[in-house]
């Protein structure tokens, strides 16, 4: 299912802002009480080992999408259910790259997305995300879930 088919989610467009430049909606507005999901940045790390995945900014920019949709699925979601990604990376020279592989991951489902060129990450990622999603319900086993306080 895609956003358009989403009767709780409208895609944003307006000749008042300058059109998409790549791969993503000007905005989307959720109706209604819908539960939100906010990601934490992602950086490209092979979740069993934590080691720095190899490659390029797109096999970098592939993993920590995936790792983000692992926390997204963990809390009800889906990639459909994505409505915001925020892209950090060295390589903003290579933006083409990452502007076709992010939709290739997203296709119909695009969400709203902001890229930002950085100076360094952590572990000498190439890339990090983090994402913003409306999520139903938690799927985490009780024991999983906390609430600090």
């Amino acid at each position: 299912m895609n956003l358009a088919m989403r009767p709780d989610l409208t895609r944003i467009a307006t000749k008042d802002a300058p059109a998409p430049a790549g791969p993503y909606v000007q905005g989307i507005s959720l109706q209604g009480a819908l539960p939100l999901t906010f990601v934490s940045g992602q950086l490209p790390l092979d979740p069993v080992t934590g080691e720095l995945v190899e490659g390029d900014v797109v096999d970098q920019l592939r993993a920590a999408l995936t790792n983000a949709l692992g926390i997204v699925a963990a809390a009800g979601g889906t990639l459909n259910d994505v409505v915001k990604v925020t892209i950090f990376t060295t390589q903003l020279s290579q933006a083409k790259a990452i502007n076709g592989a992010y939709e290739a991951l997203f296709g119909l489902s695009l969400p709203t997305r902001t890229m930002v060129g950085v100076d360094g990450l952590p572990q000498g990622a190439l890339v990090e995300v983090d994402v913003i999603a409306a999520c139903a319900q938690p799927t985490l086993p009780a024991a999983e879930a906390t609430n600090d306080e």
